[in-house]
C-alpha cells in the first residue's frame, strides 16, 4: 500500500510529455489539461448549441430555462460593466463562465475515480489530473489570451498612436513619460498574474483537501467530505463568475480613456 506521501504525489502529477518524449520539463505539455479542456470545450458548445437549435418560446423545457438564465446573468454583467458597444464581448464573457466552470466542476469527481479507472484498464502507475484550473499553465494561458484581448482593443478603441501615447502619459502626465510607463507596464502585466493565481489558487487548495480527505478513515471521508463538496459547489461557481467579471472590467477600462 502506498504511503501518504506517495498517495497525495501521484494524484498531484501531471500526465505530461515533451517532444522528445520525456516526462517533466519546463516544455512538458501536460495532456491531461490539454485532453480535459478540449472535452469540456466540446460539451460546452454542444450542450449549448443543441439548446439554441431546439429552443422554444412557448412552453420551453426547465433545462432550456437554466440555459437562459445563464445567459441572461452574463447579459446583465456585461450591460452593467462594459458600456461600449460590441458584439463580442458577451459571448467572449459567456465561454469563459461556462468552461472556468466546467474546469472546477472537475473538482467534485471522486478522488480516486481515475485512479480506478486505470486499475480496472491495466495501467495502475498511469497519472491524470482531472481539474484543468488547478494547472497553472492552464489558468495563464487563459489569463494571457485576455491580455492580447486587452491590448487589442485598447489599440481599436484609441488607435496604435493613442495606445503608445497613453502608455507615457497616464497617469502623470506626459512629462513623467518614462515614470508612467513602467506603472502601465506594471498594471498591464499584473491583471493576467492576478487572474490566473487567483483562480489556480483556489482550485488547487480544493484539490488538495479533497485529496487529504480521501487519506481519513471511511467515517471521516463522509463526515467531512460531503460538507466541503457541497461548499466548493460555492467556491467553483465563484471564482468561474469572478474570472469573467474581472475580464469585462479589464476589457471596459481597455476602451476608456483617462
Amino acid at each position: 500500500m502506498a504511503s501518504s506521501t506517495e498517495y497525495i504525489v501521484h494524484h498531484l502529477t501531471f500526465n505530461n510529455v515533451t517532444m522528445s518524449g520525456e516526462h517533466g520539463g519546463f516544455w512538458a505539455l501536460n495532456i491531461d489539461t490539454f485532453t480535459m479542456s478540449l472535452i469540456l470545450g466540446f460539451i460546452f458548445a454542444a450542450v449549448f448549441g443543441l439548446v439554441a437549435r431546439r429552443a422554444k418560446v412557448e412552453n420551453p423545457g426547465k433545462f432550456q430555462l437554466f440555459i437562459e438564465l445563464i445567459v441572461d446573468m452574463v447579459d446583465s454583467q456585461v450591460k452593467d460593466i462594459f458600456h461600449k458597444k460590441s458584439k463580442f464581448i458577451a459571448p467572449l464573457s459567456l465561454t469563459i463562465f461556462c468552461w472556468v466552470f466546467l474546469f472546477n466542476l472537475m473538482d467534485l469527481l471522486p478522488i480516486d475515480l481515475i485512479s480506478w479507472i486505470n486499475h480496472q484498464t491495466g495501467n495502475p502507475e498511469a497519472h491524470w489530473r482531472a481539474v484543468p484550473s488547478a494547472d497553472v499553465n492552464a489558468t495563464l494561458a487563459m489569463s494571457i489570451s485576455v491580455l492580447f484581448l486587452i491590448i487589442g482593443y485598447s489599440i481599436k478603441a484609441k488607435g496604435l498612436g493613442g495606445w503608445v501615447k497613453e502608455l507615457f502619459s497616464a497617469p502623470f502626465g506626459p512629462k513623467l513619460g518614462p515614470i508612467n510607463f513602467i506603472f502601465q507596464m506594471i498594471e498591464l502585466i499584473s491583471k493576467p498574474i492576478s487572474l490566473a493565481l487567483r483562480l489556480f489558487g483556489n482550485m488547487y487548495a480544493g484539490e488538495l483537501i479533497f485529496i487529504l480527505i480521501a487519506l481519513l478513515p471511511w467515517g471521516a471521508q463522509w463526515m467531512l467530505g460531503g460538507p466541503w463538496a457541497i461548499f466548493h459547489i460555492l467556491i467553483i461557481t465563484l471564482q468561474a463568475f469572478v474570472f469573467m467579471v474581472l475580464t469585462i472590467v479589464y476589457l471596459s477600462l481597455a476602451v476608456e480613456d483617462h
